[in-house]
């Protein structure tokens, strides 16, 4: 497969907190993602990003972190976001890393990967939904629910236990986004997305 053929995914890591499990759940699916051919990835993590929690206003440029970041973001066909529940909601840096950017995330498909202690995140993916739908990108159906995450370390150390169901829901979600990529993809080239 062509490279120009294959779809660009950003896996956002969503948490900058010391100590976060969320690079180990991004690399976990990010290897699922790329034992597919059709997908390529591109691992964000907000820690390393840096973005000022402090906006511009629009006629300002803004500061060279976002500039930095906004080009892998335009590059992407779909994204992935991978994000713990804080106080049922989603970190603050997550939500400050959508703010800053606009037309990066329209008419895009966007995944959630989610962890947590009983709801598996899931009260930070319903205020995700909403939020990206607001910008114009498409929340897919399928995500990857972690409740109780730390239960899945398998006895040798590893992460996730090799029966675990969230394998089986990865590969539903990356189906799902990878469907929407493709479908919105061609939409925006041949309908370029313009604001109403």
């Amino acid at each position: 497969m062509a490279s120009d053929e294959r779809l660009r995914v950003a896996v956002i890591i969503g948490s900058t907190r010391s100590g976060r499990f969320g690079p180990t759940v991004a690399e976990w699916f990010a290897a699922q993602a790329r034992r597919r051919r059709e997908l390529e990835v591109d691992v964000v993590d907000l820690a390393e990003a840096r973005l000022p929690d402090v906006l511009t206003d629009e006629d300002e440029e803004p500061p060279a972190q976002v500039r930095a970041l906004a080009p892998r973001l335009a590059a992407a066909d779909g994204f992935v976001v991978v994000t713990p529940e804080y106080n049922h909601s989603f970190p603050a840096p997550l939500k400050t890393a959508i703010d800053w950017y606009d037309a990066e995330w329209q008419a895009k498909p966007v995944a959630f990967v989610s962890y947590g202690r009983e709801s598996g995140g899931l009260h930070a993916v319903a205020q995700l939904r909403e939020i990206f739908a607001v910008l114009r990108a498409v929340a897919v159906t399928e995500a990857v629910s972690l409740p109780c995450y730390w239960d899945l370390f398998d006895a040798d150390g590893s992460w996730p236990k090799r029966g675990a169901s969230c394998h089986a829901a990865a590969g539903i979600t990356l189906d799902q986004l990878s469907w929407w990529a493709r479908a919105l993809r061609d939409a925006r080239n041949d309908h370029p997305w313009r604001e109403q």
